[in-house]
């Protein structure tokens, strides 16, 4: 079975965390959410999530990491040396990283796996990506990184990561299913 896990920290965009958890859940693929400062974790818009584990406690593989932005959560989980070690060793392993709104600008810039990478972001941050090629697509891939604009294409960015870590077949399953728009 695949392993997902959700980076959570306090300002998270709850529409761009519980989107992917609840489209993987169904895909079939197992989702854990991380805590960066705790268990319970408030998103931006005061909806409190009590994770699976937090970051100082989490040493599983994954075959994905999703980060979702919202302010401050996407800062906080910039500030998270653990979270951005996490982040890394998924990459570097030849696994997802997926990230949709602030956290491509905020989180993956701190990393060097946007680096000559095509993504997209939440309007506003295209200068933070000197080294990569920004697009005004709804959501980039470019090899194992998925990135998206924001809450309004959480559902795309969420099928598109089934698409590459399930199949296409399961994530078009789930697209008809969810009513989205074909």
């Amino acid at each position: 079975m695949k392993k997902a896990g959700i980076l959570l920290a306090d300002g998270f965009e709850e529409v761009e965390a519980i989107t992917p958890a609840d489209f993987l859940n169904r895909a079939g693929v197992s989702v854990v959410t991380i805590g960066i400062g705790g268990n319970e974790i408030k998103g931006s818009h005061g909806i409190t999530i009590k994770t699976d584990t937090t970051i100082g406690r989490f040493s599983q593989d994954l075959d994905c990491i999703i980060i979702p932005g919202g302010m401050p959560g996407a800062k906080n989980v910039a500030a998270s040396a653990e979270a951005l070690k996490l982040v890394n060793k998924t990459f570097k392993d030849g696994k997802l990283v997926a990230a949709i709104c602030a956290a491509p600008a905020v989180v993956l810039t701190k990393t060097d796996i946007i680096k000559n990478k095509k993504v997209t972001s939440f309007p506003g941050y295209e200068k933070n990506f000197p080294d990569s090629t920004y697009l005004e697509d709804r959501v980039v891939v470019d090899g194992n990184l998925i990135t998206s604009r924001g809450a309004g294409t959480a559902a795309e960015f969420a099928l598109k990561i089934i698409e590459n870590l399930v199949s296409g077949e399961k994530a078009d399953k789930i697209k008809s299913a969810t009513l989205q728009k074909p």
